[in-house]
């Protein structure tokens, strides 16, 4: 199976923010606890390369970077196991390195300007971000119908709440949130309330 049909398998994607590298093996075996092997961790912090090298020398998970904005991110993301590579915005310096590569590119992309710049790059699935206020359920729903061939992974205000607005739509392959993975959890080393509300998260997005 490749990275994007797991990715769509799972239909979560947890997007996870780091301050210390030596809560992500902690943190892989919550998600893994609660049923889901996956995990975006954003490059916002400087943990992160060492957290996804942590979370991708333990075999279980698929793991992926997040919020990298230039190539040298990409090649720092990829010598540390990431297996896809996320970004906020569309960069063909960005999609062109992880091609090089040979890892997948979701770049962000809300209009439809970005996502036939997208298609030229040979991007078929795109991160829909900032989801929540770029038109939410309804636009993503919108841009599915002039473009038939592309998927999204709406990230950004997606919660338990509005859930399955966005896995109801077909061109959704997955989304992406931080509900069930949040900041301060992590922080504190509660992460048996983190793999709580992962397995809740799984249920719900089996339910929807």
């Amino acid at each position: 199976m490749d990275v994007l049909s797991a990715l769509s398998a799972r239909r979560l994607v947890p997007v996870v923010v780091l301050d210390d590298a030596a809560h992500a093996d902690q943190l892989a075996g919550a998600l893994v606890e609660g049923g889901l092997p996956v995990a975006e961790v954003t490059f916002r912090t400087s943990a992160a390369e060492e957290a996804i090298r942590a979370i991708a020398d333990r075999g279980d998970m698929l793991v992926g970077a997040g919020t990298v904005l230039t190539p040298q991110q990409v090649d720092k993301a990829v010598a540390a196991g990431a297996s896809y590579v996320v970004s906020p915005g569309l960069s063909r310096a960005v999609v062109e390195r992880c091609g090089e590569h040979g890892v997948l590119a979701l770049p962000g992309a809300v209009t439809a300007t970005e996502i036939q710049a997208a298609l030229e790059l040979g991007i078929t699935t795109v991160k829909f971000f900032p989801a929540g206020t770029s038109g939410g359920a309804a636009a993503v729903k919108a841009l599915a119908a002039p473009f038939g061939d592309v998927s999204f992974v709406p990230t950004g205000g997606v919660s338990a709440s509005n859930l399955k607005d966005y896995l109801s739509i077909p061109a959704v392959a997955a989304v992406g949130g931080s509900w069930m993975v949040p900041r301060d959890r992590i922080k504190d080393g509660d992460f048996g309330a983190i793999a709580e509300l992962t397995a809740d998260a799984v249920a719900l997005a089996a339910a929807s």
